[in-house]
């Protein structure tokens, strides 16, 4: 029989010891046990050696994810010490891997910048591997020493000295540390097999971030291997993001150093013809995805730059309505990278996702603000190139805002009149209602009639719709299709957006399998990408997979997914069959009758779907800006190189 919950006492008090806290509630130092707390931990090792390189010793970062799915870090710096911490008895190493808060950082004496003393950290990840490898170079000797779940499984071991060479090729391994591990499946349920491609995006962006560092990435799985090394900083990186626009000038480069040296500033800035904004921040190397106070700064001080350029210019007067924030923002691609003293570092959160500093907003703010003062002065073609294409944006601005209100009224936006097109379901609760946007009415018609009314909501689209990478939002609201489609899903758009009042937590697109549905997929996913990112972003986007074949076997009837289903199903049903079987190809959803469509496409018992997510935005920007953007070259260039690949049904 269980104690009653009053009876409360001294036996019931426990204390975690050593890492033992990390392993019982890891999200709080990780923010999540999915794939992307895997990431984490990786980004916590890599950052430690790329630590190394900010404080001038490191020159190369060698990362090798292994066929076992453990990961291997390496790098040239001067290793972590192995000597003894008189106040604890125990090798530095052995601390720095088994203790929490024990490293380099919090004296800022080893350490000027690094990524800060909120973070995981070292002896976290090793909490969280179901073994950890340790390995350093150092005063000419080799040491190692092994965990499993955190717990040391041997004293710090001595391995002889190293074998010196005189080649400059050989001298990178005489120094430096090489942290292996492997993470836990106990931990990370959903798997561990780190993303290539995420990983790659990791790297690239600190390569990015550290002029003159090099990256070594291999991929054991695959045999892959990616290698990053730039010289311009994040200069470069800016050059990138707007590869496949068209710039309006040459990057701005503003730097600045704090009075008392505590705070260095690096931004990059570059406009293009575009009208989305890819602006990123950094801390440390760290990606600040929430932003902060550097960013806040930025901002304001761009806003107020161009606005003081423009009444100094004469554009505009002092009685005139001012530039707003969101104006100064179409088509801007910037960095803002700080680096600061460890010591000093505040991030809101666990995970390093947002700067709190209060005062980097000022002096970002002041600094961005001079840097460009001086920049339009010196540069005045390239301020009224910004100056045309801000008051373009303005112009846009102030006619979407005259559009939508003509157009959409506020009770619409919010549900109160919706289109007579849309077949809503009977279900008021988003978390368990579906729209379907389905291509054509025939399809739509199909839809209606097969769907469970109860949670399912069927939108049919006319034709293909307005594509929407470079259009903007009075031109799109105007779009009958696309308004629609707005007012359906409840929320709204732009500056009237309230995700709050979205109403339907899957929506999913589905369209017929040949080429004018592949299309019309491409041009929703556009314009969701653009405009309405948070529906991508919190996961409620998807793809339906419509079955491309009924194959009739005697009285029954089997559904396939792709030609290699189509011919294992013949293979391995039609065996005793002494006349072929029956192979119907859908060329499109309008040629299954109600049943056939909701039993293959829309019950979930049965569906096969895809759920749109962005593991790498800018590469996806830079994708949507070369398919759908008005530049040919790139995009010829792209289907020149992947046209053998394509499968295409005409």
């Amino acid at each position: 029989m269980a104690k009653n919950s009053s009876d409360y006492t001294g036996s019931q008090i426990v204390v975690l010891e050593g890492l033992e806290p990390v392993r019982k509630r890891p999200a709080m130092y990780i923010g999540t046990t999915s794939l992307a707390g895997v990431h984490h931990c990786l980004n916590e090792i890599i950052d430690n050696s790329i630590d190394e390189a900010l404080a001038g010793f490191a020159k190369n970062v060698w990362v090798t994810i292994h066929k076992d799915e453990s990961v291997t870090v390496r790098d040239d710096g001067r290793g972590i010490p192995v000597d003894k911490v008189p106040k604890y008895k125990v090798s530095a190493l052995e601390l720095v891997m088994t203790k929490l808060h024990a490293g380099g950082k919090f004296e800022g004496k080893a350490y000027k910048v690094s990524g800060g003393l909120h973070g995981v950290g070292a002896s976290v990840v090793n909490a969280l591997s179901i073994w950890t490898k340790v390995e350093v170079h150092r005063d000419g000797k080799s040491y190692t020493q092994e965990y499993k779940r955190g717990i040391p499984t041997s004293p710090v071991t001595v391995n002889g000295p190293l074998r010196r060479s005189d080649s400059e090729a050989s001298k990178a391994n005489d120094t430096g540390t090489i942290v292996s591990f492997l993470p836990d499946t106990e931990i990370f349920k959903e798997g561990i097999a780190l993303t290539f491609d995420i990983v790659k995006k990791q790297v690239r962006d600190r390569a990015y971030l550290i002029a003159r560092l090099a990256f070594h990435l291999v991929d054991e799985r695959t045999d892959e291997e990616s290698h990053y090394y730039f010289e311009g900083g994040i200069t470069s990186l800016v050059k990138a993001l707007n590869r496949n626009k068209v710039a309006l000038h040459s990057p701005i480069t503003i730097k600045k150093t704090s009075a008392d040296g505590e705070i260095d500033m690096e931004v990059a800035i570059q406009y293009n013809d575009g009208f989305s904004e890819s602006v990123e921040s950094y801390v440390n190397v760290i990606h600040t995805v929430e932003g902060g106070t550097h960013l806040t700064g930025f901002r304001m001080a761009l806003t107020r730059a161009i606005n003081d350029y423009a009444k100094k210019a004469g554009v505009t007067k002092d009685s005139d309505d001012n530039i707003v924030g969101d104006d100064t923002r179409e088509g801007l691609t910037a960095i803002v990278y700080m680096k600061m003293s460890s010591q000093n570092l505040q991030f809101e959160g666990q995970t390093k996702g947002k700067l709190g500093n209060a005062e980097v907003q000022p002096f970002v703010q002041s600094a961005v603000k001079e840097g460009l003062d001086t920049y339009f002065e010196e540069n005045p073609g390239d301020a009224r190139s910004i100056l045309e294409k801000v008051f373009l944006a303005a112009k846009a601005r102030l006619a979407a805002k005259a559009a939508k209100d003509a157009i959409i009224r506020k009770g619409a936006l919010e549900g109160a009149t919706l289109p007579g097109k849309l077949a809503d379901c009977q279900e008021k609760d988003p978390s368990v209602s579906e729209l379907f946007i389905v291509e054509g009415d025939s399809a739509g018609g199909s839809a209606k009639q097969g769907r469970d009314r109860k949670f399912q909501a069927i939108l049919p689209l006319r034709g293909k719709i307005l594509n929407t990478e470079r259009a903007r939002l009075d031109k799109i609201i105007e779009f009958e299709e696309l308004k629609a489609l707005v007012i359906a899903l409840g929320m709204g758009i732009s500056d009237s957006l309230r995700p709050e009042k979205l109403r339907y937590h899957r929506i999913i697109i589905m369209t017929d399998a040949d080429v004018d549905g592949e299309h019309i997929m491409t041009l929703l996913l556009t314009f969701f990408f653009r405009h309405l990112p948070y529906i991508i972003e919190k996961g409620h986007l998807y793809v339906a997979q419509p079955p491309l074949y009924k194959i009739s076997i005697g009285k029954n009837a089997h559904y396939a997914y792709s030609d290699d289903e189509r011919d294992k199903v013949v293979k391995d049903q039609g065996k005793e069959l002494k006349t072929p079987p029956n192979i119907q190809r859908y060329k499109g959803l309008g040629e299954m009758n109600p049943e056939q469509l909701w039993e293959t496409t829309m019950n979930p018992a049965n569906r096969v779907m895809r759920q749109v997510n962005i593991s790498d935005a800018v590469a996806a920007d830079q994708v949507f800006s070369m398919l759908m953007g008005d530049e040919v070259p790139p995009r010829k260039r792209f289907i020149q190189t992947h046209a053998k690949s394509a499968t295409l049904d005409i």
